[in-house]
């Protein structure tokens, strides 16, 4: 019975990941930034499989609150199989000229300071229980594609790449695992939040949205299955391949 932490797991598609988790029989570490919607969700989830779940309020900006959530998970289940570091923040509706720095401020420290920090955290906890899997959430941008109004956000993203790649590299030789997620375009709240900041803009996407946008339940029960059976480190999981694009496009016409 593997332990699963994810962070940013009160929502979205950390939600749906924490959801897949439980009822495929794993133990759950939930994590967010607000207390009362981590014990929401703990609840929730623990209904339906009593005893697998566990949470803690983390702001994974503050490294010590991410040592926390580590200690959280060894307390509740004993260890951590799988650490996937999911929480993010995205305001996609401006170019980069006109970002506020406030917004500037707060994807670079979640997306990446925070991702760092994850990392560091887990990658020091496996190696001393001598295994584990760490997985980085990707995103528009992770690529190098450019997306209009996704400058900063896409940029925070093209670097997690390069931290995935380098992790890789450095925990060679340690029974530490490390792997990419690209969920492909889920719709979340999030992303509704985004829709009525700018319409406009939603206008013009609103066909691709319909023909390769999914909900969080639809890609999370496919990501876990990858994640729990990668081979070896390095591993990129995608749930949104040239072919099932293509076969969408190809059908929508």
């Amino acid at each position: 019975m593997k332990t699963v932490v994810i962070t940013g797991s009160t929502r979205g598609i950390g939600r749906g990941l924490a959801d897949a988790f439980a009822a495929r029989g794993c133990q759950v570490v939930v994590a967010g930034r607000e207390a009362e919607a981590v014990a929401a969700v703990v609840a929730e989830i623990g209904t339906r499989h009593p005893g697998k779940v566990a949470g803690a309020a983390c702001d994974i900006s503050d490294v010590d609150a991410l040592r926390g959530l580590w200690s959280t998970a060894v307390a509740a289940f004993g260890r951590v199989d799988v650490w996937i570091n999911n929480a993010g923040v995205a305001n996609t509706t401006r170019p980069i000229v006109d970002v506020a720095e406030g917004d500037v401020a707060n994807m670079v420290s979640t997306n990446v300071l925070g991702t760092i920090h994850g990392a560091q955290v887990a990658a020091a906890g496996m190696k001393a229980q001598r295994h584990g899997r760490i997985f980085n959430m990707l995103g528009g941008g992770s690529d190098g594609e450019y997306f209009p109004g996704m400058g900063v956000y896409g940029t925070t993203k093209r670097g997690l790449n390069y931290l995935s790649d380098a992790l890789v590299k450095e925990l060679k030789g340690t029974p530490v695992l490390v792997g990419k997620v690209r969920p492909g375009i889920v719709i979340t709240e999030g992303m509704l939040r985004e829709v009525q900041a700018d319409p406009a803009n939603f206008e013009k996407a609103r066909k691709m949205l319909n023909i390769l946008g999914d909900l969080p339940d639809t890609v999370a029960p496919y990501l876990i299955q990858k994640m729990l059976a990668m081979p070896k480190s390095g591993g990129k999981i995608a749930w949104l391949n040239g072919g099932k694009i293509a076969g969408r496009f190809l059908r929508a016409r």
